[in-house]
């Protein structure tokens, strides 16, 4: 009885330690919470983190042997090419060398030989000497007939001098000035005169005009044409004939373009064109636009295939494999759930889980 009394004037005391606690946890729960959310994130990280690196030394493990193995084989071609090109260097080198040996003997025994060489230098200049004297022999030929030339052009000028000067000549009752009665015989130019004859007169010159000197054409002679007929009689005054009166009047009609067109010469034409475009096609069926084609929708293959749609896409952009992820029952929350979101079961945090038998 004695305790009963004791508790029950302990008992303000003990309601009030109770609320003071629970107020101070109340306090404090929030930054308990802020700090465990701060763990997981970077506990999650860290381990996110680890997984990417090891993955990425995964992968630059399996890239070096790759390109390993590649630059090997690439390596082996390449020696085997450098190995292909000093052996055709070297039995190149060895092939010229053969032949280099082989030319210098024939060319010494068969080409360059010393005796046939000397007489052929021997039979070369007689050879020249023959040469010469008949190179010689046709430079006096046709200094000769240059000569010849130059005499026959000088005689031939001298004749066309004569002929022009013809007038100059002597006759038996008065001498000409080449035949001087002073001199013993007569002046070389003499005998020309009489040898050659009179140059014949020169043609009348043609007209040209004074100013621009252009020469004007001999007018031809006029044609010897009939006589015109009598002039009928003509009206006086400014009237035209009857008959071209009368003409005038029953002429023929002259209409336009467009009162010759057909009012349906588009469409005539038109007709034409397909009648002829039947005849002369080979292939009897006729284009028609995509607009007036009645036919089915030709699906995609991809759309068609017998093991369904392609893995591509917003749904199938990135593949999954759930047995890697790491489903460790070690990883648990260490923070207690709170009762009243324990009730509608569910956490506070996505992150945490409820751990039975762990006291509130």
């Amino acid at each position: 009885m004695a305790t009963v009394v004791r508790i029950l004037d302990q008992s303000s005391t003990v309601v009030n330690e109770v609320f003071d606690r629970n107020r101070i946890a109340e306090d404090l729960r929030h930054r308990e919470f802020d700090a465990s959310v701060r763990i997981q994130a970077w506990f999650r990280g860290a381990r996110v983190r680890a997984y990417i690196k090891f993955l990425n030394r995964c992968a630059t493990i399996v890239q070096k042997l790759w390109r390993g193995f590649l630059g090997r084989a690439v390596y082996r071609e390449i020696i085997k090419v450098q190995v292909m090109i000093m052996r055709l260097n070297y039995y190149n080198a060895m092939a010229t060398k053969v032949q280099k040996i082989w030319r210098g003997y024939y060319t010494r025994k068969y080409i360059h030989n010393y005796y046939s060489r000397k007489q052929y230098l021997e039979g070369l200049m007689i050879k020249n000497s023959i040469v010469r004297q008949e190179l010689s022999e046709y430079t006096e030929q046709m200094a000769l007939e240059r000569q010849q030339k130059e005499q026959e052009e000088a005689q031939r000028k001298l004749e066309a001098e004569a002929s022009r000067k013809h007038y100059l000549i002597s006759t038996e009752v008065v001498p000409g000035i080449y035949n001087s009665p002073f001199k013993p015989y007569p002046d070389e130019m003499e005998y020309i005169l009489r040898s050659v004859q009179p140059r014949p007169p020169d043609k009348p010159k043609p007209k040209r005009e004074n100013r621009s000197g252009i020469i004007i054409p001999e007018s031809p002679p006029l044609p010897l044409t009939e006589p015109l007929p009598p002039i009928g009689q003509k009206l006086q005054g400014p009237f035209r004939m009857p008959a071209e009166v009368q003409k005038q009047r029953y002429k023929k009609l002259q209409p336009t373009l467009r009162v010759q067109t057909s009012f349906t010469s588009v469409e005539e034409a038109r007709e034409a064109m397909k009648a002829k475009e039947w005849v002369m096609r080979v292939n009897d069926n006729i284009f028609v636009p995509f607009t007036r084609r009645h036919r089915g929708y030709d699906p995609l293959l991809h759309t068609t295939s017998a093991y369904g749609h392609l893995p591509y896409g917003t749904r199938y952009f990135r593949e999954e494999d759930l047995e890697q992820h790491i489903t460790d029952q070690r990883f648990r929350g260490v923070v207690s759930p709170i009762p009243v979101f324990e009730k509608l079961n569910d956490t506070y945090s996505k992150g945490t889980e409820t751990i039975p038998g762990n006291p509130v």
